[in-house]
């Protein structure tokens, strides 16, 4: 299974882009949304890439960055959901929104992508959200302890299993919570603010 494709980019379309890696053209699934940020015409990418193999059909589905590609491959865990699904959410929301909108509940956000159903979205938030409790479950409570962040908070706790979302490790997500947290703030406000924390952004 390929991991990414380092290359010039030959060529694209709003669907697809082809990459040109030592004279062998890689036909990638990757919509405008995604192919537009890795460059233009003749110059190099690295492209992700997650290898679907079915009777019938080898296909490539091309992402920008790996966090992209760590949610696609959890909303592949989600019953019902196909890599073209998994794609078409990747590509028209971003992986900090998605893991938002499964730790708030937010099946507004997610239903904003064309062709997903408000069933198909409940389910997401769903499977996804009892995975999560699962991991935390088998780790250990990852609720961050500090002096303004409160032990077994659900907000504390549903933020770091955001980041969890979003492939961070549990010391990672529990130290950016615990930094983030201030009395009061929402959900939502959190796993913002966690996250650009643990990216290593300037909180502003």
């Amino acid at each position: 299974m390929y991991a990414y494709i380092k290359g010039t980019i030959e060529s694209r379309n709003d669907s697809q882009i082809v990459i040109d890696n030592n004279g062998v053209g890689y036909l990638i699934n990757c919509p405008i949304m995604i192919s537009a940020t890795l460059g233009k015409i003749g110059e190099q990418a690295k492209v992700y890439v997650y290898q679907s193999v079915r009777e019938d059909d080898i296909s490539l589905y091309g992402f920008a960055d790996a966090s992209q590609k760590d949610i696609f491959l959890k909303l592949l865990t989600v019953s019902g959901i196909g890599p073209k699904v998994a794609h078409n959410i990747c590509s028209t929301i971003t992986p900090e929104q998605i893991a938002v909108a499964v730790m708030s509940g937010d099946i507004h956000l997610l239903t904003s992508v064309k062709g997903l159903g408000k069933k198909t979205a409940e389910r997401i938030v769903l499977e996804l959200k009892d995975k999560l409790k699962e991991q935390q479950k088998a780790m250990g409570s990852i609720a961050p302890v500090s002096n303004s962040a409160p032990v077994n908070s659900s907000v504390t706790s549903d933020a770091a299993g955001a980041l969890l979302v979003l492939g961070y490790k549990e010391s990672e997500a529990s130290s950016a919570v615990a930094a983030a947290y201030e009395e009061g703030i929402t959900l939502e406000e959190l796993i913002k603010k966690s996250l650009k924390i643990a990216s290593g952004s300037k909180i502003t």
